[in-house]
């Protein structure tokens, strides 16, 4: 159960209003409805983040839900978990994303993203064993959008977390049509 109480629409301003408009109704929003115009850039940088990086969306994914896990953040873990299906993830590897970096199902770049994302949610500073193979595979800018992906689902998570977001009612996941997505 939400810790304070979702946000009333109908109390929102023209400029928020306007953000809602183009939103899904999913619980995320309605709890952030409360921050006003700061909502507008939340989903700003989130859209750069999912839409229009052009980051592998199956390792940002990975780098995501692996976040999720770790904060025992469950609606991010959740609604990403969907949009790893609507990616053709396998259930066999979104399983191994709960079981850590050295899972089977992962090929050799996935475990070293998952090492990377533990090493960044434990220490804040990636180690040079941990940071070094990624960049080395995938460069500097996947590697900076892989790490703000990383540094944002950790805010998402700890906003869900702090305000008790509850999955929707209807268990729908997000719904979100993103590049490269297989239309299901």
């Amino acid at each position: 159960m939400a810790r304070i109480p979702y946000f009333d629409r109908a109390e929102a301003d023209a400029d928020v209003e306007k953000i809602y408009a183009k939103l899904p109704e999913l619980n995320l929003f309605r709890m952030m409805g409360h921050s006003g115009r700061l909502m507008g850039q939340f989903v700003k940088f989130g859209n750069q983040l999912l839409i229009h990086s052009d980051l592998d969306p199956v390792l940002r994914e990975i780098a995501i839900v692996r976040v999720g896990v770790l904060s025992k953040a469950s609606y991010e873990v959740y609604q990403h978990e969907a949009i790893c299906r609507s990616y053709g993830m396998s259930e066999e590897k979104i399983r191994a994303i709960h079981e850590g970096p050295d899972a089977a199902a992962f090929n050799e770049l996935e475990k070293q993203v998952m090492r990377l994302t533990d090493d960044i949610v434990h220490n804040v500073r990636a180690s040079d064993a941990t940071f070094n193979p990624v960049l080395e595979k995938l460069g500097p800018k996947h590697t900076q959008h892989l790490v703000f992906s990383i540094g944002f689902y950790m805010m998402v998570s700890r906003f869900l977390e702090n305000f008790d977001v509850d999955i929707e009612d209807d268990g729908r996941p997000a719904g979100l049509d993103l590049p490269g997505m297989e239309k299901r």
